[in-house]
């Protein structure tokens, strides 16, 4: 398994208390950046009101840290573009009722 897979796995593993879904499936996380050195995540959030946003960020950094191999990991927070629906992945579409006809 690559790193970025390796990455993506760890991501998995983070969830919104409120949802019941990954960050990586609600399409939070906008791009992943690999080098010798870094690891560099952006990600967003379904409102730039989440209580738990710093939690969520923290957690993303320490679980991809876990397999950075000594990279630095950095978590950036972006709002553009806007996350909308369209970003979420359809197996996270069918756990919150949200296929075509629910939406």
């Amino acid at each position: 398994m690559d790193i970025r897979e390796q990455i993506i796995d760890e991501i998995k593993k983070v969830y919104d208390p409120e949802i019941p879904v990954n960050v990586w499936d609600l399409g939070l996380i906008y791009n992943i950046s690999v080098t010798d050195k870094n690891i560099d995540i952006e990600m967003t959030f379904t409102s730039p009101t989440c209580p738990m946003m710093e939690d969520i960020l923290n957690q993303v950094r320490d679980n991809v840290t876990n397999v950075a191999g000594g990279r630095d990991v950095d978590v950036k927070l972006v709002w553009d573009p806007a996350w909308d629906i369209s970003r979420m992945s359809e197996a996270a579409r069918v756990e919150l009722d949200l296929t075509e006809q629910g939406w």
